[in-house]
């Protein structure tokens, strides 16, 4: 039975001194085809990725501490040629090649993504088409959130992945939209960077086997078996 409905990606941000606080908020909604929108008159405020869906939001969250190790959780995402992103300021860290079908690029505050060139047919209105999980036991992560939102993982091209969560973009506007748990050999250090909002019950993830982090005054923050941070949000706060 599901426990969890998918709410929104969260992205921590530090800019550069002398760096715009929106450039990251702005490169993102620009990337995925999205609105940037300021809730607030504050200075520091770096703005919100906002789109017709829910589903489809990026909350911007300042936070004290700058990138300092890969992102075990990064998005994949559809142009029709790489300048489209190198325009908005991203850059090029690995060219696709003959042992990858995608080019891994940084956006502006170094933050890793992979850009998949595609044919204009199928390039949708969101552009985000999956997002990664590094994962020591990719099978077993995959499978814990699967069971959480109520959906079959399945394992394919060496990675185990899931679609069709209740929550995650329709496709109406994207066609195809994953969770993707790929294996690497090394845990996780530090906080992501990248994490999931989910609506559900703090006692139901609790007992799936998560971790309590946090409470605030809105939502919960917990951790997944491999330690991956999320935030609960309860049923009715949609």
């Amino acid at each position: 039975m599901a426990i969890a409905t998918f709410k929104e990606l969260c992205l921590d941000t530090h800019p550069a001194p002398g760096q715009d606080v929106t450039a990251l908020s702005r490169f993102w909604a620009a990337a995925l085809g999205l609105e940037f929108k300021r809730f607030s008159d504050d200075p520091a405020d770096p703005g919100d990725v906002i789109g017709p869906e829910e589903g489809q939001g990026i909350a911007v969250c300042p936070v004290p501490e700058a990138k300092t190790v890969k992102h075990r959780v990064h998005p994949d995402i559809s142009v029709r040629d790489l300048s489209e992103v190198l325009e908005l300021g991203a850059t090029v860290i690995r060219p696709q090649d003959e042992e990858i079908r995608w080019t891994v690029m940084a956006d502006p505050e170094g933050g890793e993504f992979c850009a998949f060139v595609q044919p204009p047919e199928r390039i949708a209105t969101y552009r985000m088409f999956e997002f990664n999980v590094d994962s020591v036991d990719a099978e077993a992560s995959a499978r814990w959130w699967a069971e959480a939102f109520g959906v079959e993982a399945e394992p394919k091209d060496g990675y185990w992945w899931f679609t069709g969560a209740p929550g995650f973009p329709s496709s109406a506007v994207s066609p195809f939209f994953a969770m993707v748990f790929g294996h690497v050999p090394e845990p996780k250090t530090v906080k992501n960077r990248w994490h999931w909002d989910v609506y559900g019950e703090v006692e139901d993830f609790l007992a799936h086997g998560a971790t309590l982090l946090w409470e605030m005054p809105r939502w919960t923050v917990l951790a997944d078996p491999e330690g991956n941070e999320f935030c609960v949000f309860p049923p009715d706060a949609g």
